[in-house]
């Protein structure tokens, strides 16, 4: 324990004089602690509540409270706060047994010079299984993610046999069908098929690409700069909507400096961008509507289209890794999944709603980051 913190100490006594006694043995063993004197049900309540004690020195008997009902408001709403039985009344069979109830020590009143060294030890105590507690956290904390890599590896293994060289193979072969052919249209079929493939493996690498940036690089924080952000993604996507059929809507109210990761934002908005133009219905007029509202503690931002949506088997799998919910499906499938990391890194949320061939809505809450 450190000498110089003062320790906040609640007690539970109707008796004045035997306050005193306590506070003078205290002082005596330079103990620097400050102090609040309880004596009723309620008051003890709220001290726990308001006072916020680092140990509880309880006697036992109260007009209509006693200590073994102290100890159990003390297990429950201070569990961490060390509890220490003063009293001269009860029997050590009953001092025993509170001790097996989680008390920590016991004091009689007639022998209290030994009161420092238990406050002392029992906040010592507290202190070290607070530092275990954290540290078996941190440890779990540590093997989920450690699962968490290792599944993902078994999949990154997968897409990279996969989705890489399934295009490389595709481009292989078309190019071997073109070495004795002649004919121009065949030739002219067989490059767009040779684009389609080589398309695909650029964007299954840009995918790869993000995810792992986001995985592995710190936040970096700036001032956003919103529409800045939007139209750069709208533009690098120019070329899902050549003949600019997707009518596409931006609002956006952020009267206050925001402040976050660019590259990351840029990431989401990418991507979910590049969702509602290629899933866009070309049955109807198509339409994407962006709206952004900023406010100092977080950003909030929609996106809605009216594209062909989302059947509600696929839904549950949408952020899974390198998974793609239907044919027209671009890249390695790690679109929203790498979209929710990177949100989670942010220390965000992102939820999606959609209606099978009406619309779909994402909903983004990004928080400000201190600057």
């Amino acid at each position: 324990m450190d000498d110089k913190k003062e320790l906040k100490i609640l007690m539970l006594e109707d008796n004045l004089d035997d306050v005193s006694i306590i506070e003078h043995v205290l002082r005596k063993e330079n103990l620097t602690f400050s102090y609040q004197c309880v004596d009723t049900r309620e008051e003890f309540n709220d001290a726990i509540r308001m006072y916020k004690p680092d140990v509880i020195l309880s006697d036992h008997g109260l007009p209509g409270f006693n200590s073994r009902e102290a100890l159990k408001i003390c297990l429950q709403e201070a569990r961490h706060v060390p509890f220490i039985l003063v009293t001269g009344t009860v029997s050590e069979e009953y001092a025993v047994s509170c001790l097996h109830d989680g008390a920590d020590d016991y004091i009689l009143k007639s022998n209290l010079s030994r009161l420092p060294t238990a406050i002392v030890n029992a906040v010592k105590k507290r202190k070290i299984e607070r530092l275990k507690r954290k540290a078996r956290l941190a440890l779990k904390r540590q093997n989920i993610e450690l699962l968490k890599v290792n599944k993902e590896l078994d999949s990154f293994v997968y897409s990279v046999s996969h989705n890489l060289r399934g295009p490389l193979a595709s481009v292989m072969g078309l190019l071997s069908l073109t070495t004795d052919q002649r004919d121009y249209k065949i030739l002219d079929s067989l490059h767009t098929m040779m684009a389609t493939s080589i398309t695909k493996l650029d964007d299954t690498l840009s995918e790869i690409l993000e995810y792992y940036q986001n995985a592995r690089s710190d936040v970096q924080i700036e001032e956003i700069n919103w529409s800045s952000i939007i139209q750069t993604s709208l533009s690098k996507l120019d070329y899902l909507d050549k003949d600019n059929q997707v009518k596409k809507s931006i609002s956006i109210n952020a009267d206050v400096p925001f402040y976050s990761d660019h590259d990351r934002i840029s990431i989401i908005f990418t991507n979910l961008l590049s969702n509602a133009i290629s899933y866009s219905d070309n049955k109807k007029i198509s339409y994407v509507n962006v709206r952004v509202y900023a406010t100092e503690e977080s950003a909030v931002v929609t996106i809605q289209d009216n594209g062909i949506g989302i059947r509600d088997d696929v839904m549950p799998k949408i952020f899974n890794m390198f998974y793609r919910g239907t044919e027209r499906s671009r890249g390695a499938g790690l679109g929203l999944y790498t979209v929710k990391e990177t949100i989670a890194k942010l220390k965000g949320n992102i939820e999606i709603t959609s209606s099978f061939g009406r619309e779909t809505t994402v909903h983004l809450t990004i928080p400000q980051v201190e600057h």
